[in-house]
C-alpha cells in the first residue's frame, strides 16, 4: 500500500489534475498508479508531463529512452519504475529480454546505445560529476552535444520519478520485474 495517498479514479484527483489524467489515460488507455499519485500535486504532474512530452520531441530514439529508464531504475533499486519500464521496453520499444537485462546492469547490446546508456549511468552514479574521457566516449559513438543534454535530462527525470515511487511505496500495477520484491 503506498504510503502517500493515491487518488483511485480520475474523478477523485484534485479538480486541476483531472484534464492531466484524461490525457494520460487517452494516450496510454488507463491511468497507472504513478500518474494518479503525482495527481496529489497538479503542478508536479504538470511538470512530469511537460517534461516527459518534451523530451519525447527529442533526438533521442524511444527505444534509447527506456534502456536509460531500466538503467536508472536498476541504480536507484526503483521496483515500481522497473517494472513499468520493462514492460514498456518489453511491449512498445520492443526491446529484447537480453537486452532488457543489459540495459538493468547499464550495458546495451547495441554498441551505439551502450555509450548513451552506459554515459547516463555515470551521470548518476558521480552525480553529473563525469570526466572529460566520460563526454569523449559518448561523443566518439555519434552523439552531439543536444542529445547529451537529452540523455542528462532523461536520467533527471528518471531519478525523480524513482526517488518518488520509493518515497511513496507505489504500488506496482504493472507486472513485476524479476529480481524486484512485490
Amino acid at each position: 500500500m503506498s504510503r502517500i495517498a493515491t487518488p483511485a479514479t480520475i474523478d477523485a484527483a484534485p479538480e486541476a489534475s483531472r484534464p492531466l489524467l484524461n490525457q494520460v489515460a487517452k494516450q496510454l488507455g488507463s491511468v497507472p498508479n504513478m500518474f494518479r499519485l503525482e495527481a496529489q500535486s497538479p503542478a508536479a504532474l504538470e511538470g512530469h508531463l511537460g517534461l516527459s512530452g518534451a523530451l519525447s520531441k527529442g533526438r533521442l530514439p524511444a527505444a534509447t529512452r527506456e534502456r536509460i529508464a531500466l538503467a536508472i531504475a536498476e541504480f536507484n533499486g526503483c521496483g515500481y519504475c522497473l517494472s513499468a519500464h520493462t514492460y514498456v521496453g518489453t511491449h512498445l520499444a520492443k526491446l529484447s529480454p537480453e537486452e532488457i537485462a543489459a540495459n538493468r546492469r547499464g550495458r546495451s547490446t547495441d554498441a551505439r546505445a551502450d555509450a548513451a546508456v552506459v554515459f547516463a549511468r555515470q551521470v548518476a552514479e558521480l552525480r553529473g560529476h563525469v570526466a572529460d574521457a566520460d563526454l569523449a566516449a559518448v561523443r566518439t559513438a555519434g552523439y552531439d552535444d543536444a542529445q547529451i543534454v537529452e540523455i542528462v535530462q532523461h536520467v533527471a527525470l528518471n531519478v525523480w520519478t524513482n526517488y518518488l515511487n520509493e518515497v511513496a511505496r507505489t504500488e506496482i500495477d504493472f507486472p513485476v520485474a524479476d529480481g524486484v520484491a512485490a
